[in-house]
């Protein structure tokens, strides 16, 4: 619901969950600390700033963040992870960087991928709206030779259709070398004035992975079973983007973290109940929706795509039917 908020379709508040409230209901305890370090052998974790604690079992679910290059300067760059200060951050940004009427704001997102789409349609449309009397124009820069890569040849085109028709322009087959105070300057020598850069590249996992001692794959994520228990047969689970399945060539998806919820539920209890772990198949496909931020959404299901406003009315029901439980 992220690129909805942006379009303003939905307030903040409606795609939020207050964790501390929903840790309260479960009879959980929410401990909010940074986290140096863990102990195997004495199974204690250690904070930075509170008290370390003991465990018997532990899950990590500590989401991914965009790979980084060098030379950023980091006023200017916004990136997009992590989701839940996106919007508190870009903000920040506009406040120093919106002209007076009349002028002109120049945005480039960096990422050709689904988020970087969803983000520059939809940011449009809200800053648009907002902004009536300045010109706001975007720009998406890809490494790749065409945007969404992802997805099949057919919905690529429709996207590409739909960006051309909402004056976002693509530049294919550039990569960054340097983000400056005035913009994005590409390795093939051309330079990209910008009031403000979006960061939607590629994840990697979070620092904090590195710290645990556990063995990882080549982007740092903790690799796993197909129980989703790490490879180090510790008493540790690894799940959503943290976690690689040994094998697996299944992309960092929301809908696998979802799916994947039940089987460490049942592993939690079983690995501390001597009982044998059940595996997470992940499916092959799923469907996929976009929202293009015109009050419409491009669903794409194996060898089906379709943009209509249809489509944007189904993911509105379902991003909703899936926050009611956790709205406590």
């Amino acid at each position: 619901m992220l690129p909805g908020t942006l379009a303003g379709q939905f307030r903040p508040d409606e795609m939020e969950i207050d964790l501390n409230r929903l840790a309260v209901s479960a009879g959980a305890a929410l401990i909010l600390g940074d986290v140096t370090g863990v102990d195997w052998n004495q199974r204690t974790l250690h904070f930075a700033d509170s008290n370390s604690i003991r465990f018997e079992a532990m899950s990590i679910g500590v989401g991914s963040v965009p790979a980084e290059i060098n030379n950023i300067h980091s006023e200017q760059v916004v990136p997009v992870k992590p989701m839940q200060t996106f919007l508190k951050r870009l903000a920040v940004r506009f406040d120093k960087t919106i002209p007076r009427p009349g002028g002109q704001l120049q945005i480039t997102i960096i990422g050709g991928g689904v988020a970087g789409i969803e983000i520059a349609l939809c940011l449009l449309t809200g800053l648009r709206f907002e902004l009536q009397f300045i010109k706001v124009s975007i720009r998406i820069l890809t490494a790749d030779d065409d945007i969404a890569k992802e997805l099949p040849a057919p919905a690529r085109q429709k996207l590409n259709r739909i960006l051309a028709t909402r004056g976002i322009e693509v530049i294919s087959k550039t990569r960054v070398s340097e983000i400056t105070e005035s913009g994005v300057n590409a390795c093939d020598g051309r330079s990209y004035d910008s009031d403000c850069v979006i960061w939607a590249v590629g994840a990697i996992a979070p620092p904090v992975v590195s710290r645990l001692g556990l063995p990882l794959d080549d982007r740092g994520f903790i690799l796993t079973k197909s129980t989703l228990q790490s490879v180090a047969d510790l008493p540790v689970f690894a799940v959503g983007d943290a976690g690689t399945i040994v094998g697996s060539t299944s992309p960092k998806a929301g809908v696998y973290a979802v799916r994947q919820s039940p089987i460490l539920w049942h592993n939690l209890q079983a690995l501390l109940a001597d009982k044998p772990l059940i595996e997470f198949r992940p499916q092959r496909s799923f469907m996929k929706l976009l929202n293009t931020g015109d009050g419409k959404a491009l669903l794409q299901y194996k060898n089906v795509s379709i943009h209509a406003r249809w489509c944007w009315t189904l993911k509105t029901w379902i991003d909703r039917r899936f926050l009611r439980p956790f709205r406590v």
